[in-house]
């Protein structure tokens, strides 16, 4: 979510985050109080926040966040210490550069690593256009078989979705730790979808075609990551 009192710097801002892969745009603020009345009730992983506005600045919105993730942007250099006694991820000074914002956001990404619940979706292209998934609905992907761009996710209610031009690198990424790990180079899988596994196989509470079992190779070169993952 954006606040930003000056629609100008506000537009700006949008187009910035709107090249950045990691982040969507759920809904734009020009007024701090419209800001507090909505936000309880929409569900958002990150807060970017201008600081000085009429009638209630960043600062004392952030505040009243309550320790959700904040990223400042600003005209003003004094306010840094004041930001980062609230604990902001970063404080960027206006005009902002796409570098520097999306420095930020990878900064969010490590700090929230630890703590997985803050990110609970994330929105992706698939065949059905832009798509919103969360991820305790998903619970397995893999590689398509008619083009290797693709990747078919599989959820818990055993519908499938492909996912449109996206690497399982890019997908590593946007899926919160220690719930998901790639484990050959074709397939990732949901730890919630394991029922067990052994050196090199998982089994998994999926169902193939047969109403079996679905089994999984589990490849040497993922193996020590999994491992890791799954905190073994």
């Amino acid at each position: 979510m954006l606040l930003d009192d000056e629609l100008q710097g506000l537009s700006y801002l949008k187009l910035l985050c709107e090249q950045i892969p990691e982040l969507d745009v759920i809904k734009v603020f020009d007024n701090p109080l419209l800001f507090l009345r909505d936000f309880p009730n929409i569900d958002c992983d990150l807060y970017i926040l201008d600081i000085e506005m009429p009638g209630l600045n960043g600062l004392q919105v952030a505040r009243l966040l309550q320790g959700k993730p904040v990223i400042f942007i600003t005209a003003y250099k004094e306010y840094a210490l004041d930001a980062f006694e609230l604990d902001a991820i970063d404080y960027l000074q206006k005009p902002v550069k796409l570098e520097r914002l999306h420095l930020a956001v990878q900064k969010t990404i490590k700090r929230t690593a630890g703590n997985p619940a803050l990110f609970k979706h994330t929105q992706l292209n698939t065949s059905k256009g832009r798509t919103l998934i969360y991820f305790d609905q998903l619970a397995y992907i893999r590689t398509s078989e008619t083009d290797s761009r693709d990747k078919l996710a599989k959820m818990i209610d055993n519908s499938t979705l492909l996912l449109k031009n996206i690497s399982f690198d890019n997908l590593c990424g946007l899926l919160p730790p220690g719930q998901f790990c790639q484990i050959n180079k074709k397939e990732m899988i949901g730890f919630k979808s394991i029922h067990s596994f052994s050196h090199n196989e998982i089994t998994t509470r999926i169902q193939d075609n047969n109403g079996q079992p679905l089994v999984l190779t589990l490849s040497g070169m993922y193996r020590k990551k999994f491992l890791q993952e799954i905190k073994l």
